[in-house]
């Protein structure tokens, strides 16, 4: 893997920078990556607060993490301790499916999210773009519990349509499918 440890509004030493890429490197035991993959590091400091956040994506899913707390050192071993849950949770779900339903092609290969931040008039703060990959909505769900988020645009591989699946305050998912 390669770990690029980049310091928002900070200065990042020489001390830290090898501290993260040493912890974050034994992620390398828990993904299958290749030696090419590509793991993006970001430490800041807002208000007192030491924030790490860290994003990978291999074979399609995208993992990430981020953490607070009053040292970066400490912020560095709560993400990967996060980022470790991610994995277990994420091969403990993908073993279940292929108990379930067989061995087949769950990812694919894609590149990493171009993200761009711009200001416009104050409306639009933040435009991000991403390659849509198709999936099942099964997978989709999967992809948006590992992100930790409530909502995941994906293309849906049964009607080649952009589809948007959500979380419901009830705890069961929703999915969204437009019509043209």
């Amino acid at each position: 893997m390669r770990i690029h440890v980049r310091g928002d509004n900070l200065a990042v030493t020489e001390a830290l920078r090898e501290y993260a890429v040493r912890k974050v490197g034994r992620l390398e035991k828990y993904f299958d990556a290749p030696a090419d993959q590509d793991v993006y590091v970001t430490l800041s400091v807002k208000r007192g607060l030491h924030k790490v956040e860290v994003t990978m994506t291999l074979g399609g899913i995208v993992f990430r993490a981020e953490e607070k707390s009053g040292d970066m050192y400490g912020s560095l071993d709560l993400v990967v301790d996060k980022l470790v849950s991610q994995a277990e949770r994420h091969k403990s779900k993908i073993n279940k499916r292929f108990r379930q339903a067989g061995i087949r092609t769950l990812t694919a290969e894609v590149e990493p999210p171009e993200e761009s931040q711009r200001e416009i008039a104050g409306e639009v703060v933040r435009v991000k773009r991403f390659p849509v990959k198709p999936m099942p909505v099964e997978e989709a769900i999967l992809q948006m519990d590992l992100l930790g988020h409530d909502f995941f645009v994906f293309a849906n591989a049964d009607t080649d349509e952009v589809n948007v699946v959500y979380r419901r305050k009830d705890g069961n998912y929703g999915l969204i499918e437009p019509a043209f």
